[in-house]
């Protein structure tokens, strides 16, 4: 049996190889979901996304399956809980984030949909990034800019331009699996 070629940065750790194949890169569309992962992507911030998937089921059972309607009424007494947590990242400011993400993700719901709020950034419409297998990969774009600025706006933190990139990776906005990668146009 011929081993499939893959994008280099999952290696062969078999959860990263999993995220990979079945979830990186695919358009999503369900606005909780996407709300899920870009809370996931600001808490990467500094760190490796091994990690983050590593403790994704603690995450999930801490903030209450990133139910927004519930995390948006969290304050301190859950900030506390949740530094104690060793299941998640213990960091008051991005914690703090998901709460005021939760805020901003219910308001934008309310107006035209948070999933319509992030795909118009793409034009309702992945982008194929991927022109050849380049060895230096880009940690932003200009649309990741402007996606960042519009979630700023809105009362989300942890959303620079290098985060919102690596969330439209993630939810399939952007096609960055290499060329060669057997997933490159699957999405």
């Amino acid at each position: 049996m011929t081993a499939l070629t893959r994008c280099g940065w999952c290696g062969t750790d078999p959860l990263y190889v999993a995220y990979h194949d079945e979830e990186w890169g695919r358009p999503e569309r369900d606005s909780r979901a996407l709300f899920e992962c870009l809370m996931l992507e600001g808490f990467q911030a500094g760190l490796s996304w091994i990690t983050i998937l590593k403790r994704r089921e603690g995450f999930r059972a801490a903030f209450a399956g990133f139910d927004p309607v519930v995390l948006a009424g969290w304050g301190e007494a859950e900030t506390l809980r949740l530094l104690a947590d060793p299941g998640i990242i213990r960091h008051r400011g991005k914690i703090e984030a998901t709460f005021a993400g939760a805020r901003a993700y219910l308001a934008i719901e309310a107006r035209e949909g948070f999933s319509q709020f992030i795909w118009k950034h793409v034009g309702s419409q992945p982008i194929d990034s991927r022109l050849g297998d380049l060895t230096q990969p880009q940690a932003q774009t200009p649309a990741s800019v402007v996606l960042s600025k519009a979630l700023k706006a809105e009362g989300f933190k942890f959303v620079g331009p290098t985060i919102t990139y690596a969330f439209m990776q993630a939810v399939g906005m952007v096609n960055d699996h290499m060329v060669s990668c057997a997933w490159h146009g699957k999405g």
